[in-house]
């Protein structure tokens, strides 16, 4: 590879933060062994929890995060399991209450694509994006909920009876075609959030959802591994860098602590101003 086709440098987003602000609490995060889900994990971890690592493939992957999180003093194992199969779901959180005891933080964040353009898209693609991505997110967080209303609040753990954090995307503001199926599901999980945070609130169940813009992860690799394809989409984020990782687990992490307490039914913009339009900054 030549310079100018050198990958940008690593930017410069400080380290997730590590005050202890979950200590005892236990967290499950899904689509956790790489990328957004993994750094979340981690955030967690460092900042107290005890954390489940889902998986759905990558063994060795998904116990070097858990590795990683027991460095930080917190316990964590992985589980290997499908978030749109409800048994699956099911037995996954049977194995929490069992190792843990209780649930007080959920991250859906396990997702995938499955591009096509919308003459060529068959059913299996349109399904299996809308059945992991949001579907998922309803599987997961009805087991949850379960456990929340059974246990309530805890106030020597948090404010709150539970905490959900649905992880959706600028798309679900900004539409992508060639990207329905996709754009789609991040669309219901806007919904589906709200309106899990308004019929929930009242039971001290806080509701919240991050979404990212451009943030260097493997699903996206062509989008900024060259210089070309780098200043090509920096051209959409007007703060000038590609967002890392751990900026979304550092904002997990507030979500998730009784800092934000009283943040309920929000999607929190993680995107460098994405959802600026900067397309229009020059008048359209």
């Amino acid at each position: 590879m030549n310079s100018s086709q050198a990958a940008p440098a690593e930017s410069s987003a400080p380290p997730v933060a590590v005050h202890k602000v979950l200590t005892g609490q236990k967290a499950l995060v899904t689509g956790a062994n790489s990328g957004i889900g993994k750094a979340v994990a981690i955030g967690l971890g460092q900042a107290g929890a005890d954390v489940v690592v889902n998986y759905v493939a990558d063994d060795a992957a998904a116990d070097a995060v858990v590795e990683e999180i027991r460095k930080s003093g917190a316990r964590a194992y992985a589980y290997k399991a499908d978030v749109s199969s409800e048994d699956q779901v099911a037995a996954m959180f049977a194995r929490m209450m069992r190792e843990f005891g209780t649930i007080d933080i959920l991250v859906s964040n396990a997702g995938l694509q499955r591009d096509s353009a919308l003459h060529e898209m068959t059913l299996a693609q349109w399904n299996t994006v809308l059945n992991i991505n949001l579907t998922g997110q309803f599987l997961c967080a009805r087991q949850a909920v379960q456990e929340f209303l059974r246990r309530g609040v805890v106030p020597s753990v948090s404010s709150a009876a539970g905490k959900i954090i649905c992880m959706s995307s600028v798309h679900q503001e900004i539409p992508w075609g060639g990207h329905v199926n996709y754009a789609s599901s991040k669309g219901g999980i806007k919904l589906l959030m709200e309106s899990m945070a308004q019929e929930l609130a009242p039971k001290r169940i806080r509701v919240n959802a991050i979404a990212p813009g451009a943030i260097r992860t493997p699903i996206n690799t062509s989008a900024w591994q060259t210089k070309a394809a780098y200043d090509a989409l920096m051209t959409l984020v007007p703060y000038g860098r590609i967002g890392e990782p751990e900026d979304i687990a550092r904002a997990a992490v507030w979500l998730a602590s009784d800092h934000s307490d009283y943040v309920v039914g929000t999607t929190l913009f993680v995107d460098g101003g994405m959802t600026l339009y900067p397309g229009f900054s020059t008048g359209g």
